[in-house]
């Protein structure tokens, strides 16, 4: 329960979004019906669909490097909004494999606009669950290309049953936990920060 709750920590980031107007391009993954994707068991009861991305992130521990971004970059509130976002979000351990002093440069106030871009980066418009995004990575001859909220693409493609992020620069991801539920979309946790150029 902790763990789910800690992945919509980033969705806070999501939040970001309220200015985003960028939506998922090519296929439209609304229309998926079948994916299987390896996640772990989630606890959707009304409880946890009942808070926002925030608030769930916030409540669990090992989202709290993620947390501490979204509070620094002043996304809290556009976090909080109606939504709906996708989050892709990074777990403690996905922070931790960055270069030494990576995030507590970007925590410096000198570097907020470089912050934002990386936790948008993550968001993309839009609630797409793991059977939809699966089903657009099938319908698109195995990658699926999406615009983030902050701008820049990130492909998506299968590697056995696990959806596989890359970024910008070349950087990949996995998702490790598919569907966890927010009031305002839905995240999926990552076991690597992907970075936009």
């Amino acid at each position: 329960m902790k763990f789910v709750k800690t992945i919509g920590a980033f969705l806070v980031v999501g939040a970001i979004a309220t200015s985003c107007e960028k939506k998922v391009e090519s296929t439209d993954m609304t229309d998926a019906t079948t994916a299987t994707v390896d996640s772990t068991a989630m606890d959707s009861t009304a409880a946890v669909d009942a808070q926002n991305i925030v608030e769930v992130a916030s409540s669990n521990p090992d989202f709290s490097t993620l947390v501490t971004a979204v509070k620094a970059a002043g996304l809290v509130e556009t976090l909080s909004g109606a939504g709906p976002f996708t989050v892709f979000a990074p777990t403690n351990a996905a922070f931790d494999k960055l270069p030494t002093g990576t995030v507590d440069g970007l925590l410096k106030p000198e570097n907020l606009d470089k912050l934002k871009s990386v936790l948008t980066y993550h968001v993309v418009s839009g609630k797409f669950d793991a059977a939809a995004v699966i089903d657009a990575i099938n319908k698109n001859n195995g990658k699926y290309t999406v615009t983030t909220v902050q701008g820049e693409k990130i492909d998506l493609s299968l590697t056995g049953d696990k959806v596989m992020l890359t970024d910008a620069k070349g950087g990949t991801a996995t998702v490790v936990m598919a569907d966890v539920p927010a009031s305002n979309g839905v995240i999926h946790a990552i076991d690597t920060v992907v970075m936009p150029k």
